[in-house]
């Protein structure tokens, strides 16, 4: 239930943040005839992604036991593990302009006069996102289901599921309709780290069917065995192999590749945030970030024998869409 519901949580606060800059931008230009658009938009990807999701499971699951299943979960692991590392690490490094970018799209379409322009906008945007959930869940799936049956481990990951996804709604709703201020960064930085072992996990099961099928004869034999202690086929055994790539058995190659990946992708992805954060502060009257953590202040009127005369306001053409602090929506992610 916890890795189907931190997955979604993560994709649908970023599928449903995304539905609400759409939204909030046509709000705002007075355009609310064209949320319908939208949300169609939302409908037909969900219903494309689901539909994807369940024939694949259910293809796949023709050839259980089977080595085809073994490599096609091999691929899936690799896949979500990858798809996984980028997005997190694509998210940091490009949220705050991602509401720029949006708005600037919404525009094209509505200037284009496309009656669909705005539906299929929503629809690759959350698709993007659906795609990637159907990816992690058949991931999740397949780890699970090594260790438990189907109708076991199925209640768990659909109750978790709902749960993410509905906490992601409630927080999107919350945002769009209240216009709070809310700072997101922290959440989706500790967030992006909880990914990056998940991520380690999923490898750590593509390494161990790999040395199943052959192709990594080399560091086969297991570190220890806590089988006696925590088996794989027990409930916590399970959330633990699921979320974190847990072995009752592990292979030194396994290890290695957990260990590995979890120092490496999670050091990067601090140092990014730390660098992300201090390159966005802007410069003070001596060339120097600012540290005062409130607004620029230079001083007194810059010498050119008056103030400056800068017509008022910093024209932002009205309030920010979501009022998020820290940055735009999923700032720090």
């Amino acid at each position: 239930m916890i890795p189907t519901f931190v997955i979604f949580l993560r994709e649908g606060i970023e599928a449903s943040m995304i539905v609400a800059v759409l939204l909030a931008f046509l709000d705002r230009i007075g355009q609310r005839r064209y949320f319908r658009d939208v949300f169609l938009g939302v409908a037909a990807a969900f219903v494309l992604v689901l539909a994807g999701g369940v024939t694949a499971y259910l293809l796949i699951d023709q050839y259980a036991g089977s080595r085809a299943q073994t490599i096609f979960e091999t691929v899936t692991y690799l896949l979500a593990a990858a798809v996984l590392t980028y997005m997190t690490f694509w998210m940091q490094a490009h949220s705050r302009t991602m509401t720029a970018e949006l708005e600037r799209r919404t525009e094209a379409a509505l200037d284009g006069r496309t009656r669909f322009g705005l539906g299929l906008l929503s629809f690759q945007a959350v698709g993007r996102e659906g795609v990637e959930t159907m990816v992690f869940t058949l991931a999740i799936v397949f780890a699970s289901s090594r260790q438990t049956t189907v109708g076991a481990q199925g209640h768990g990951l659909l109750v978790g599921a709902v749960l993410g996804l509905a906490v992601a709604l409630a927080m999107a709703y919350a945002i769009f309709k209240m216009g709070r201020r809310l700072n997101l960064a922290v959440f989706f930085r500790i967030l992006g780290i909880v990914l990056m072992v998940f991520a380690a996990g999923l490898l750590a099961d593509a390494v161990q069917n790999m040395q199943e099928l052959g192709w990594l004869p080399s560091f086969g034999h297991p570190m220890w065995n806590t089988s006696g202690v925590l088996r794989e086929s027990s409930t916590l055994g399970d959330v633990l192999h699921s979320f974190f790539g847990y072995a009752q058995q592990p292979t030194v190659l396994q290890g290695i590749v957990w260990v590995t990946f979890v120092g490496v992708s999670a050091t990067a992805f601090v140092a990014l945030g730390r660098r992300g954060r201090h390159g966005r502060r802007p410069a003070g009257p001596t060339g120097t970030p600012e540290t005062t953590g409130g607004p620029v202040t230079t001083g007194g009127p810059v010498a050119t024998g008056g103030p400056v005369a800068t017509g008022g306001p910093v024209g932002t053409g009205g309030p920010a869409p979501l009022g998020l602090v820290g940055g735009r929506p999923g700032d720090g992610a």
